[in-house]
């Protein structure tokens, strides 16, 4: 089982605001909050977001670069899904394989694609 994931953003308000927004839509609850972090929690895992040192914010983050490619998390439903969707397109939130939604990821897997801030790809998908 997952203990923590922990990411270092660029901007800690705009990846609060992103992830504090969809982690909750996904049963997350608020667990810690710092000077320069946050972290939500559902169960006995919890994803931490800590501000990035000013030293390191030249060297910016890509997925295809060595290291994470993206997070995926459950929705409830295909409907579920959807409404995320939605709401994300409502946020203007940059969505992935947009033209192939909802089977981006083949036939059998109903999933949304999206960037947060600093363009880590998130994959909600209905169980």
């Amino acid at each position: 089982m997952l203990h923590h994931v922990e990411l270092y953003v660029s901007n800690l308000r705009k990846s609060t605001d992103f992830w504090g927004w969809l982690l909750e839509e996904l049963g997350y609850e608020p667990y810690q909050s710092w000077e320069d972090g946050r972290s939500w929690k559902l169960g006995p895992t919890y994803l931490v977001f800590v501000q990035t040192e000013a030293r390191f914010l030249d060297i910016p983050y890509h997925r295809s670069r060595v290291g994470l490619n993206h997070l995926a998390f459950y929705a409830s439903s295909q409907q579920h899904v959807d409404q995320l969707t939605s709401q994300i397109k409502e946020r203007g939130v940059q969505l992935l394989y947009h033209d192939q939604y909802p089977y981006a990821g083949g036939s059998e897997h109903y999933a949304v694609f999206f960037e947060d801030p600093d363009r880590i790809k998130v994959e909600i998908v209905a169980p």
